[in-house]
């Protein structure tokens, strides 16, 4: 399967962002479609034009309002005509996490509930053909993961409905914090708007991972063209992509080896209770595991055996821990090595929703993925039925695993 890439070149806009999957291949029908399922085909017209950009070609996408320019949408609208509309699961939980973000962060800055948010320039019948359109060109693809670089936001000042707002708007500086995106910055970055708060929303929700493979080949591309004239082209590219890097680091790092640090003591003159506050205090500053258990000590006084691993640089500060917090006057140490595979936590689109979950790969390029035990218990509880089903269902259903650490 392959992966997506969106290049920001250098910010990025739900215009620019829906020409370039144009340009890509994605049908316009496919493009339309949910737009008209949830009854919206009468209040725009869509157009893609062939357009360049400092001599650079791709394509314009041009939104035609038709007799809704007035109309003030709020969250709490919005997300009605999503619930409403007759959409495929996945495609509706994901057109339902862009607009969320965006009424998150324009309730943050106007200091409103998110359900409140009048949206403006959101809530326009552009934007929403941006915003549905681009979800549903991702979901058309399929992609097995989708990779981003880092737009820039540029400086100066905007005209909005609110008003003329400084460069980068609020909504966007806020979007920024709430999905904690990494941008680039210039000392002469041009003037302008080059990232819009629909861009940040849908780049911070469909992008899987802000660090594009070490090693890929590029297999097509789609240009799209924006409308603002900068003295560098104003495009955002989206490649389809063949990713080696499980390859890459299963021939280089994986499994990969590492020292670590393994603590013991028995302790015969503490409470069960204190006993396993201690061990909680152990998981709490970083051990990777704890196990304890009952044993018989001298003169027959049942005791505890505790056993913590740890990283290997924090042997110390673990030391002062068992000084400071139990009543053991020593502790065994030993240094060890140990074989793991890489794995790394994010998050997996299902029917109940995102779920956090953790991916681990295989020594054959393979990759496995579960859902924390966490999220099962949780689900488990809220559903009332069994963790088998839980974990069926969201293998069924899960997709769009969004990465938030790195392989380690």
């Amino acid at each position: 399967m392959e992966d997506v890439l969106i290049e920001c070149s250098p910010g990025i806009s739900g215009d620019m962002l829906l020409g370039a999957f144009y340009d890509l291949g994605v049908p316009k029908k496919v493009i339309e479609q949910p737009l008209i399922d949830l009854g919206l085909k009468d209040l725009y017209h869509l157009e893609f034009k062939e357009s360049k950009s400092c001599s650079i070609r791709g394509i314009k996408a041009k939104v035609e309002n038709i007799g809704c320019s007035n109309i003030k949408r709020t969250w709490r609208s919005i997300k009605e005509i999503i619930s409403n509309g007759n959409l495929e699961d996945n495609l509706k939980q994901i057109i339902y996490e862009v607009f969320q973000s965006l009424a998150s962060a324009e309730g943050k800055v106007h200091g409103i509930k998110s359900e409140d948010v009048h949206f403006h320039e959101i809530g326009a019948i552009d934007s929403l053909v941006d915003i549905i359109g681009v979800c549903a060109a991702l979901n058309y693809l399929n992609p097995n993961r989708v990779f981003c670089n880092e737009p820039m936001l540029g400086k100066g000042f905007v005209q909005t409905e609110h008003g003329k707002l400084s460069v980068p708007p609020p909504a966007v500086i806020e979007l920024i914090k709430q999905k904690n995106i990494k941008v680039l910055s210039s000392i002469d970055s041009v003037k302008g708007e080059l990232s819009t708060p629909t861009g940040i929303a849908l780049l911070s929700n469909l992008a899987d991972d802000a660090h594009p493979p070490s090693k890929y080949s590029i297999n097509s591309y789609g240009v799209g063209i924006g409308n603002l004239k900068f003295p560098f082209p104003n495009l955002v590219r989206v490649y389809k992509i063949s990713s080696f890097e499980d390859s890459f680091f299963n021939q280089q790092n994986n499994p990969k080896c590492e020292k670590i640090s393994i603590q013991e003591s028995w302790i015969d003159d503490q409470t069960p209770e204190d006993i396993s506050n201690f061990v909680e205090k152990l998981r709490i500053e970083g051990a990777y595991d704890v196990s304890y258990q009952a044993i018989n000590m001298k003169k027959d006084r049942i005791g505890f055996a505790i056993q913590v691993i740890l990283p290997i640089e924090k042997s110390e500060y673990f030391r002062r821990l068992w000084f400071d917090y139990s009543n053991t006057i020593g502790v065994r140490e030993r240094t060890q090595s140990r074989w793991i595979l890489l794995r790394r936590r994010g998050e997996i689109s299902t029917t109940f929703g995102n779920i956090k979950a953790k991916q681990t790969l295989k020594p054959d390029g393979s990759i496995t993925m579960k859902p924390e035990n966490d999220e099962v218990l949780r689900l488990k509880l809220k559903h009332n039925i069994s963790s088998d089903e839980i974990r069926k269902i969201i293998k069924n259903s899960g997709k769009n695993f969004k990465v938030i650490e790195n392989w380690k």
